[in-house]
């Protein structure tokens, strides 16, 4: 019965493990029967647990769900820009659903006034003064619901005088038919004039790249800007995303922690005319210090990228954003060069902007290289140091043997004192 259930426990382990790590069902390669024996057969679980999950996506949108939101009335107090952030589809929808309720609103009000003063009763009667003239039925009424609105005014429907009623409801619906145009009309507006698809002619690089630069080991990645209209004030700014344990013991999941790309410097602000490798500088300061190239794949961690700055046609604040996992960090590469001279001018050959190509690179971290620097200086320091050592100990030996001899003076002094007395 143990066994029995000890079993079923690793099953049961095993199929959750397989629904949280790896919902995607991995598809081996066909290869040959031989290269099938060779290959060891705990690969296809490595693969999967190795699988991290991206926190921003390579698009730049984050790969975030809120779930179990119970004010949900906080959307609905900010309405405009829930309008704005829905999808087309329902902006859409939205926009017709408003204004064809609100003319059948006014429609059903204006047919009501009708009903109950009676016209309905004497169309066609020219003695009697209708409030709205040639309103027949619901239909009309709908018509002249939209005319007034709209203010296209045909000229066959209109309100008479002598109805006070239909006076007050002309200035009300005037008054909030302006006032949806406006909201409705600004929703559409901001809709189509925001700067998300102007995010699209802003490309990262496929992958980042560890090489030495200027004898430094730094992670660099590139950008680029695909439009002719540059984007004013640009600015970019890196996150490492990696889960950590305080030393309180507290697990805080995704910890951001920033990466400093010239903030100090001033390089995080770009002129991006042409593109740019951005590079951070593995230093003491940096969450790079301690990881060698052997040491990287084993890490799960992620580093997003920001870029932002203003659109130079409409003055909005544009974000373009891309990440980079350990699987996309390539250690030992530059990347290719894509800009070239020619006859007046500059030109971008973006066929080669994600290209690396390999360069010599050592395999150590930051702190190792750099403890190695300081161990090639410790034999100048040693000869120093000893020889310091050696003159003070012979300063001892001299300031020993000067006691010595004036202590046997002083024994010999007082010897003679005595015998004299005798």
């Amino acid at each position: 019965v143990c066994l029995f259930s000890m079993a079923a426990n690793v099953l049961e382990e095993d199929s959750m493990e397989q629904d949280i790590e790896s919902p995607v069902t991995i598809h081996q390669p066909k290869l040959p029967k031989q290269a099938r024996e060779d290959l060891p057969k705990n690969i296809g679980k490595e693969c999967a647990k190795r699988k991290i999950q991206r926190y921003v996506r390579k698009d730049g949108k984050c790969n975030v769900h809120h779930g179990n939101v119970r004010e949900t009335y906080r959307y609905l107090t900010d309405i405009f820009t829930t309008l704005v952030d829905l999808k087309w589809r329902f902006n859409l929808l939205i926009f017709v659903m408003v204004y064809t309720v609100t003319w059948l609103f006014f429609g059903m009000i204006w047919w009501l006034i009708a009903y109950m003063r009676g016209d309905m009763d004497h169309i066609g009667d020219s003695t009697w003064t209708p409030c709205v003239s040639n309103l027949n039925g619901f239909v009309s009424a709908f018509l002249f619901s939209i005319e007034t609105e709209t203010t296209i005014g045909y000229g066959y429907r209109v309100i008479t005088d002598k109805c006070p009623e239909g006076i007050i409801l002309l200035l009300v619906q005037s008054v909030l038919g302006s006032i949806v145009n406006a909201f409705m009309v600004g929703c559409m507006f901001v809709k189509i004039s925001q700067p998300k698809k102007r995010a699209e002619t802003l490309v990262f690089s496929t992958n980042a790249v560890i090489s030495m630069r200027d004898g430094k080991l730094c992670l660099m990645f590139r950008v680029g800007d695909l439009r002719n209209s540059h984007i004013v004030e640009a600015s970019i700014r890196a996150k490492l995303i990696k889960s950590k344990q305080t030393k309180e013991g507290e697990f805080i999941p995704l910890n951001q922690t920033d990466i400093n790309v010239g903030y100090y410097t001033g390089d995080d602000r770009l002129f991006l005319v042409s593109p740019l490798i951005i590079s951070h500088e593995i230093n003491q300061q940096s969450p790079f210090w301690e990881i060698s190239k052997a040491q990287l794949p084993k890490e799960e961690l992620e580093i997003v990228v920001i870029l932002e700055g203003m659109v130079e046609a409409t003055g909005m604040t544009c974000q373009a954003r891309s990440s980079y996992i350990t699987s996309e960090i390539l250690w030992g590469y530059r990347f290719t060069p894509v800009l070239t001279l020619e006859d007046g001018f500059y030109e971008v050959d973006y066929n080669s902007f994600h290209e690396t190509y390999e360069t010599n690179t050592p395999v150590y971290s930051a702190k190792e290289l750099a403890e190695m620097a300081s161990r090639a200086e410790l034999p100048l320091t040693w000869s120093v140091s000893s020889k310091l050592d050696q003159h003070a100990e012979l300063e001892t030996e001299e300031e020993e043997k000067n006691q010595e001899d004036q202590n046997e003076r002083n024994g010999d002094v007082a010897n003679l004192e005595n015998e004299s007395k005798v």
